[in-house]
């Protein structure tokens, strides 16, 4: 009698590649983020600009959202093991990112409303110093964006090579808690360069308009990328079928004759992984194991379950 022992258990920790790298990233970006911050708020009440009170106020609420990306990071490595959670904690970093698209929308709502009122009653502004100020803000925002960015590459770049088969456009390892941290480092460097453009015209052009003018536009922008990164976070969140993965399961599993999918579910469970469960009715001669043989190629799923019907 063999004493073979064989595991047939397997984990569920389905956290990127790049998780503990982009973690790391994160909270340099709080950082400056933070420092930037107090010193924009300071000096926009000192100047009497709107567009760099503009600019403050919205890097104070997305130090909050990159602190909740950075939270989201912490919380899945520590719990990717806990069975609490059926498929682990791969989709923490999508909540992080929807919580911080809300925080998105807020600020941009913030920063119209005032920007109105600013435009109703206009105030005297210190254009010389805002500008320093909004320039160093500026360049704050590029270099976070250069750090967030790098590893918002790295995701693209691991998933390509893993998933050579898959088409162009297709792009299974992105980590939106990342996505939702680069997002908005790159508001933040928006409403820098309109509260620039601003200051400068109104310094030497006499454009006093300009200012909350600019804070319009860059609340519309801003806006419009909240939604979008809402939109996409969503879909995680609420299992949304990925209708690549499960085109190429139909494709490799249905052969006329031979085997019938009757029920199918595909959903990402993590920044690289997506879990599907495949009912069939095939053949005496087929079985789980042969269906399950016939997906080897679909390297996007890591957690597969197959359930087989004789016809």
């Amino acid at each position: 009698m063999s004493n073979t022992n064989i595991n047939y258990t397997h984990d569920h920790v389905f956290l990127g590649s790049a998780h503990d790298e982009n973690a790391k990233r994160t909270l340099w970006v709080v950082a400056l983020t933070v420092l930037m911050m107090v010193g924009e708020i300071t000096a926009g009440y000192i100047t009497g600009s709107m567009a760099l009170l503009a600019d403050g106020f919205h890097m104070a609420t997305h130090a909050g959202a990159l602190g909740i990306a950075a939270a989201a990071y912490g919380y899945a490595k520590r719990h990717a093991s806990s069975e609490r959670y059926s498929f682990g904690t791969g989709k923490v970093g999508d909540l992080g990112g929807f919580a911080s698209a809300l925080v998105l929308g807020m600020v941009s709502l913030g920063i119209g409303i005032e920007s109105v009122m600013r435009l109703l009653q206009p105030t005297e502004v210190q254009f010389g110093t805002a500008t320093l100020i909004a320039i160093t803000g500026l360049i704050v925002n590029i270099v976070s964006a250069l750090l967030l960015g790098h590893g918002h590459s790295h995701e693209h770049d691991h998933d390509d090579h893993a998933h050579a088969h898959a088409h162009a456009h297709a792009r299974h390892g992105n980590d939106n808690n990342l996505k939702s941290a680069y997002v908005h480092v790159i508001a933040d460097a928006l409403t820098s360069v309109l509260a620039i453009a601003a200051l400068l015209a109104g310094r030497y052009l006499g454009w006093v308009w300009l200012d909350p003018v600019m804070g319009i536009i860059g609340a519309i922008v801003i806006a419009r990328w909240a939604w979008t990164l809402m939109g996409g976070t969503a879909g995680v969140l609420l299992d949304q079928t990925d209708a690549h993965v499960a085109e190429e399961i139909r494709e490799l599993v249905e052969k006329p004759g031979d085997a019938i999918i009757t029920d199918l579910h595909v959903w990402r469970i993590g920044p690289q992984a997506h879990a599907a469960i495949v009912s069939v009715v095939g053949k005496a001669t087929a079985n789980a194991d042969s269906i399950r043989e016939r997906l080897k190629p679909v390297h996007e799923v890591s957690h597969l379950t197959v359930e087989f019907r004789p016809a």
